[in-house]
């Protein structure tokens, strides 16, 4: 049966109408899908994502936003079957899919709890520390970050329907902006399946998401300055949408993930019979047949030492030899199909204009042994490992990518050399090197850094934890400069800085305050009778202060404190080796002894709101203290981030002063308070 792919718009699902495309199984070369987006609406899916989506995700804050994401992650994950057995007819095998539909979800997970760990629980984003732009205390700088007011459109690449559109969706909707999905007609079945489950979760807010089966029509220029275009595809397509005049008119921001010469570098130090040369050949394999080479991040340029170039190409071209090609419902499967014919027809074409510079040493073009399937009828390729002899005076394996199981052998003089050939990509996503030499890692990243968005170092001790050289992770920047694209997909909360507008706020301390929740030096305090550390998470003031008795420090104390603790430093012990340090007029207090008084000063020692101290940042000790020197605190409450129902983070500013007004510590501490 044929499927009718059908678009979201403004809250309502629409059949296919207009040019109907139909899809094809990558397997079998069957119809089994149909698209359109025709009769679509563009300016009303616009305006139901700027006016219904857009003010529900913000009146959310960042944590509701996190939650939902993790809700839905969820419902997904509990529903991956369904999307597998669709998965096949693209041509993927079941690990394939996993790296699909169960990578999209996890980044979705791993989204989820950043958003909740990272960010506020607010609409609004500190970015950076405050500045001070005056002499006094009255005039302060500080950085935000708040939700853009249009619409993300997305436009995804046809190799990975789940993932693609998940690791987009997921920073989008944190940022709480709401988002067009377009993803590739050639997959598109399984993306808007992927999508179905979403929208029948019932989860997300109405407008926050909406998808297009088909092209995108006059969209594009519909898009303002509040909007984002965040695509994934060919440098080709790329560029034509660069240049469409609204965008450049309305400086509409575009993200661009696209084509990529990844290379894997064998270090000088990885000889044959090695850990790293046996990690490299698995790798080089499994980069080569893992979604049939349909991978952004895949190797394309494999750069070994000279002499170790028939070692490379013998041991990989064992590998490739055993790879059984075929039906990706049959578990003996090692690579598929490619996505379809017309994807298989470009990847010949490609790796015919590769064999200008370079021969072909395993695999056939118009050949492939492939098992338990029509090798016709299907979009099956032979894996195509090459050979350059000569890197520096070639042009095509530096400039064509071509999207499927190809690869190229090149060599290499010196470490040097090495890096000139991987830099000669022009830009890429990830290069992989796998040594052993910690002064060769150094070099790498300090020559070729700047032409790789990521740098993947593997050797003996990197581990199954690894994950790998073509495995962008949502912690870490997914994206390139140059060639592939300039932009930064994801990143952790890089990602979600695409989808907003980073503002300078200057303001005195006390507008400050209030315009970020979170209190700033200078700004008013509250002090009541009551100690903040009786009051729970809600009823807590931000600028709840106290300032506390004094206490004297002694000689005494300093002495018995360093037996007690084992610290004897000569700097609290010898009067007149701590006076010939330019730092003390004298014996001193351990800064540890001012903190723990500050703290026996300050606690609440009875049962109450404060469930736990777990730890305190930005600690400096600004001023010596002496024997004699009287200390007192002042203990504000800075800011609240709430974690769940039970309790929430209180943060506390914490300054230590002596008997003549003069600052001598200061810190954050947090604790943990009930609600």
């Amino acid at each position: 049966m044929t499927l009718s792919l059908q678009s979201f718009a403004a809250g309502r699902w629409i059949a296919p109408s207009g040019k109907i495309a139909h899809l094809k199984s990558a397997v079998t070369g069957e119809t089994i899908a149909q698209l359109g987006s025709g009769n679509l609406d563009f300016a009303a899916m616009a305006h139901h994502a700027r006016t219904i989506g857009g003010p529900a995700l913000r009146a959310l804050t960042f944590h509701q936003r996190a939650h939902l994401l993790k809700a839905v992650a969820q419902y997904l994950n509990e529903r991956r079957d369904a999307l597998y057995e669709l998965s096949y007819d693209t041509g993927a095998t079941k690990s394939d899919s996993m790296i699909d539909i169960d990578g999209g979800i996890a980044t979705m997970f791993v989204y989820a709890s950043k958003g909740r760990r990272e960010l506020p629980d607010d609409t609004i984003y500190i970015d950076g520390n405050l500045e001070q732009l005056s002499r006094g205390d009255n005039f302060v700088g500080q950085h935000v970050a708040t939700s853009l007011q249009g619409v993300a459109l997305h436009i995804n690449a046809f190799n990975f329907p789940v993932w693609g559109m998940l690791e987009k969706l997921a920073p989008t909707l944190l940022a709480g902006v709401p988002a067009i999905v377009k993803p590739a007609s050639s997959t598109a079945w399984l993306a808007e399946a992927a999508f179905r489950m979403i929208v029948e979760s019932g989860i997300l807010p109405d407008g926050a998401v909406q998808f297009i089966a088909g092209s995108t029509g006059d969209l594009i220029d519909r898009l303002t300055c509040q909007d984002v275009v965040s695509f994934t595809g060919s440098a080709a397509t790329a560029s034509m949408l660069r240049a469409n005049p609204n965008l450049m008119k309305n400086s509409v921001r575009f993200v661009a993930e696209q084509d990529s010469l990844n290379a894997s570098i064998l270090g000088p130090d990885a000889a044959p019979g090695t850990p790293e040369f046996d990690a490299f050949i698995k790798e080089a394999h499994r980069e080569m047949t893992a979604k049939a080479g349909q991978k952004c991040t895949a190797i394309r340029r494999i750069i070994v030492p000279d002499n170790r170039r028939a070692a490379v190409i013998d041991a990989l071209s064992e590998r490739l030899a055993k790879t059984t090609i075929g039906n990706p419902r049959d578990e003996a499967t090692r690579m598929g199909a490619l996505a379809s014919l017309a994807q298989r027809d470009d990847v010949r074409e490609k790796a015919g204009m590769l064999a200008k510079d370079a021969r072909l040493v395993f695999g056939a073009l118009d050949h492939v042994e492939v098992a338990n399937a029509d090798a016709k009828a299907g979009a099956f390729l032979s894996p195509l490992l090459f050979e350059c002899a000569d890197p520096d005076g070639a042009k095509t394996v530096h400039e064509v990518e071509a999207f499927g199981p190809v690869s190229t052998v090149m060599g290499y003089r010196d470490l040097a050399h090495a890096l000139a050939i991987a830099n000669r990509g022009a830009g890429s996503l990830v290069a992989s090197v796998f040594t052993n030499d910690g002064v060769v890692a150094r070099k790498v990243v300090e020559t070729a850094g700047a032409f790789h968005g990521r740098l993947y170092f593997a050797n003996r001790d990197t581990g199954k934890e690894a994950t790998g050289h073509g495995s962008p992770l949502p912690h870490m920047v997914h994206g390139g400069p140059g060639r592939a694209g300039g932009g930064e997909e994801m990143g952790g909360i890089r990602g979600v800085m695409h989808y907003m507008q980073r503002t300078a706020i200057q303001a005195n301390p006390d507008l400050m305050t209030a315009i970020t929740k979170n209190w700033t030096a200078g700004s008013k305090t509250i002090e009541k009778d009551t100690h903040p550390f009786r009051m729970s998470f809600g009823n807590l003031d931000i600028g709840h202060t106290i300032w506390t008795d004094p206490r004297t420090v002694s000689l005494a104390d300093i002495e018995h404190f360093a037996e007690f603790t084992g610290d004897t430093f000569y700097a609290h012990m010898d009067e007149e080796a701590a006076k010939a340090n330019p730092f003390f007029p004298g014996r001193v207090a351990h800064g540890y002894l001012i903190l723990s008084f500050a703290a026996g000063l300050f606690v609440e020692p009875a049962p109450g709101p404060v469930l736990a101290n777990y730890g305190l940042d930005n600690l400096r000790f600004m001023k010596p203290v002496s024997p004699g020197d009287s200390l007192k605190v002042r203990l504000t409450a800075k800011q609240k981030a709430r974690r769940n129902d039970e309790y929430g983070e209180v943060r506390w500013d914490v300054g230590v002063y002596n008997q003549d007004g003069d600052q001598v510590a200061a810190y954050e501490l947090l604790t943990m308070n009930a609600m």
